[in-house]
């Protein structure tokens, strides 16, 4: 029953905005799931759903955790404060960190999941990364600017 209420919750939240647990909470008696409060509360933290911002001044849930783009905190901390430069050479991405950061820095950009990025290797303040193709390193280049820019 849990897992199927879950699996509701995920649909209902990626399908509608929804900014409450009450909303929530009655879409879910809609899809025939008769829930408390409690319930809602602790299935919002277990399916590590996030409240983000609309653009008008809402806010809805939204699942963070499953991502491509989603970076826990630390991870965003470590690649700015890591982060030096980055250079192109055709399809391989050169990432250059502060001394003896490569590593985290590389763990930081995993966590993103590229499906552009067929794989990387970190020394103490370099980074090298085979990208598919050309065009994919350039678009691997704007989500890692995009990422230190926030």
């Amino acid at each position: 029953m849990k897992k199927s209420r879950h699996q509701k919750m995920k649909e209902l939240v990626e399908q509608f905005d929804i900014e409450t647990q009450e909303e929530l909470a009655d879409k879910l008696k809609e899809a025939g799931y008769t829930v408390t409060q409690a319930t809602i509360s602790r299935d919002i933290r277990e399916l590590k759903l996030s409240k983000i911002p609309m653009g008008d001044g809402r806010q809805k849930y939204a699942i963070l955790a499953h991502s491509d783009h989603y970076l826990g905190e630390k991870y965003i901390r470590v690649l700015k404060d890591g982060f030096v430069s980055m250079d192109m050479a055709q399809n391989i991405l050169v990432v250059k960190t502060v001394s003896g950061m490569a590593m985290a820095v590389a763990a930081a950009i995993d966590a993103m999941k590229l499906r552009e990025i067929v794989g990387s290797i970190a020394g103490d303040d370099t980074i090298m990364m085979a990208v598919r193709t050309v065009e994919d390193t350039q678009i691997v280049m704007e989500k890692i600017h995009n990422v230190l820019e926030e």
